[in-house]
C-alpha cells in the first residue's frame, strides 16, 4: 500500500507535552468494528469490558538510553536501541558522519564507548569501556530518551523519570515507554478487578526505531528494526484459556500486541516465546491473537498507525482521528487514549 494513504494533518497545539495528572484522567475515544466512536475518559475504562475479559500489558522498563558527547571536537548524540551483549549496544547517531569506526565517544562522567561497527542502516555498534555495568554508565551519564516530538519543544526534566514510566516497569531495558499503559493508576487497577477483568504481563523491550519515519513510498519496502520479547509458558496458557472460555484478549499497547502476534500460529495458540520479532502489521494482515486494543494516537504515516488501520480499517480509523482532533483529544507518547474493538 502507499505510504501517503496513512497520512494526516495534525495541529500542533493537539500534540501533549504533559501527561494528564491523574493519569487516569486522561480522555479515552472508544472505536467500534462498526466505525462507531464514543467519548469518555480512561476511569471508565471498567464499564467498557466484560467479565473474564484480560488486559496485557508490557513490563519493560525505560532506561536513560539518550546519550551526548564528544569525538574530539565533534559533538555526538546517541540514542541506543537495541542491546548485542553486556558491554555492546546498537544505536542510532546524530551527526554520524563525523563518526567512524574504532572512534570513542566520551559521554562524560568517564562513560566512552568505541565505535566497532556501522551498520546498512546507518546505526552503530557502541561498545562501552570499563567494567562497570553499563546501566551502571547510563545511570550517570544517560537522560530518559523522550521522543523527538516531545524533546524538541523543551528540556528534559527530573519529571519525566517518573512520567516516562508505567506502574508496571519491572524489566529493564526499553529505550521507548510503552505508553499505552502510562494511563494506568494502582485505583483503576482495583476498579478494573472487582469489574472481574484479568491481567497478565509479558516484556517487549522497546527499541528507539519506534520513532522513525517510514522513508520509502510503499509499505512492502520497509524494513522494521527487531526488538527482543519474551511471554512465559504460564502466560501463554492463562492467556489461551481466557480465550477458550469466551473471554477477550485485549492488548494494552501497540507493543503488547506487536508480541502476542509473533508468538501466536495460524491455529490461534498462543505460544511461550523469547527473542526478536520485526513483525509489521499493515491492512490485510488477520490478526490471531487479540481481540482488542487500548492505545495512544499515533504519528501520521506512522508504521503504528498502519497497525491499527489494520485492525480496525483505515477509513475507520482516519474518522476516528479526524473526531479526535477535532474534539481536542491530545496526542502521542504523552496523549490521550482510545480503546479499538474490532
Amino acid at each position: 500500500m502507499r505510504v501517503d494513504l496513512f497520512d494526516f494533518a495534525l495541529p500542533q497545539e493537539n500534540i501533549a507535552l504533559r501527561p494528564a495528572v491523574p493519569r487516569d484522567s486522561a480522555r479515552m475515544l472508544g472505536v467500534a468494528g462498526s466505525g462507531q466512536l464514543s467519548d469518555h475518559i480512561v476511569k471508565d475504562l471498567p464499564k467498557l469490558l466484560s467479565k473474564n475479559d484480560i488486559l496485557v500489558f508490557n513490563d519493560t522498563k525505560v532506561i536513560p538510553a539518550q546519550l551526548e558527547g564528544r569525538r574530539g571536537e565533534a559533538k555526538i548524540g546517541a540514542t541506543l536501541h537495541k542491546r548485542v551483549d553486556l558491554r555492546r549496544w546498537q544505536a542510532f547517531i546524530r551527526n554520524a558522519k563525523r563518526l567512524k569506526i574504532d572512534d570513542h565517544i566520551d559521554f562524560g562522567q568517564e562513560v566512552v564507548a568505541r565505535a566497532e561497527e556501522k551498520y546498512a542502516d546507518g546505526s552503530f555498534l557502541l561498545h562501552f569501556l570499563g567494567d562497570e555495568p553499563v546501566e551502571v554508565l547510563l545511570g550517570r551519564a544517560g537522560t530518559m530518551p523522550l521522543p523527538p516530538y516531545i524533546a524538541s519543544k523543551r528540556e528534559i526534566d527530573e519529571r519525566d523519570a517518573e512520567d516516562y514510566q508505567t506502574m508496571f516497569a519491572r524489566e529493564k531495558g526499553a529505550v521507548a515507554a510503552p505508553t499505552a499503559a502510562l494511563h494506568f493508576t494502582d485505583a483503576l487497577i482495583a476498579a478494573l478487578d472487582d469489574a472481574g477483568v484479568g491481567r497478565e504481563t509479558l516484556t517487549l523491550h522497546v527499541g528507539a526505531g519506534t520513532f522513525l519515519p517510514v522513508k520509502v513510498d510503499e509499505t512492502d519496502e520497509h524494513q522494521m528494526h527487531s526488538e527482543w520479547g519474551r511471554i512465559e509458558p504460564d502466560v501463554a496458557d492463562r492467556l489461551n484459556q481466557a480465550r477458550q472460555n469466551g473471554g477477550r484478549v485485549i492488548a494494552v499497547g501497540t507493543t503488547s500486541l506487536r508480541l502476542l502476534e509473533s508468538a501466536t500460529g495460524t491455529d490461534g495458540i498462543i505460544q511461550p516465546f523469547e527473542g526478536d520479532t520485526d513483525i509489521f502489521i499493515t491492512p490485510g494482515y488477520q490478526f490471531r491473537a487479540i481481540d482488542g486494543l487500548m492505545t495512544n494516537f499515533h504519528l501520521p504515516k506512522s508504521t503504528l498507525f498502519m497497525l491499527v488501520s489494520a485492525l480496525m480499517g483505515l477509513e475507520t480509523m482516519q474518522g476516528a482521528y479526524a473526531h479526535a482532533i477535532e474534539e481536542g483529544y491530545r496526542f502521542y507518547s504523552y496523549g490521550d487514549s482510545s480503546l479499538l474493538l474490532p
